[in-house]
């Protein structure tokens, strides 16, 4: 069933195959080739893709995760969230992870921090409410104001136009 699918197969060997509809026994066999993990290119110490350039010693390709240049504003991020000290301990290339991780904390910091102003919001909400209430003022009476304001200048529209 699994085989027919067409989808990704788990080895004995803990390596991820590709396996197309009734390849089930290839793939076993290991004449499939495998993939890297999430399909990435595989890069020596020197910088090029294992099957490009030159191997190490003994023929052995050294697996280096794939990095990202921070911009400014991850670097900013990085320092806020604790995980650098200062700008200058910041290398000039760090895994995705990272950075995601970081992004992740500085989400959560930033909902936090909503959060303590929404509720800082709502107890001066409640103080200027209680104010209010103690000068007698209620939107109700400030309605009826405005209105008897714009009936009175109507009026007197009215009585100036009759003129």
């Amino acid at each position: 069933m699994l085989a027919a699918s067409g989808s990704l197969l788990s080895l004995l060997s803990r390596r991820i195959l590709r396996c197309a509809p009734g390849a089930l026994r290839e793939a076993a066999r290991g004449r499939v080739a495998a993939l890297g993990p999430q399909g990435l290119a595989r890069y020596s110490s020197s910088g090029t893709p294992s099957g490009s350039g030159p191997q190490g010693p003994a023929g052995k390709v050294h697996r280096v995760p794939a990095e990202h240049k921070p911009s400014q504003f991850d670097k900013k991020i990085l320092l806020w969230t604790g995980r650098f000290k200062a700008m200058e301990d910041i290398p000039p290339r760090i895994p995705p992870e990272m950075i995601d991780a970081a992004r992740n904390k500085a989400r959560v910091k930033a909902c936090y921090i909503m959060i303590g102003l929404t509720i800082i919001a709502c107890f001066a909400v409640i103080a200027s409410a209680k104010r209010a209430v103690e000068r007698h003022e209620s939107l109700t009476s400030w309605n009826l104001a405005k209105k008897a304001k714009w009936r009175e200048e109507a009026a007197l529209a009215a009585q100036a136009k009759a003129k």
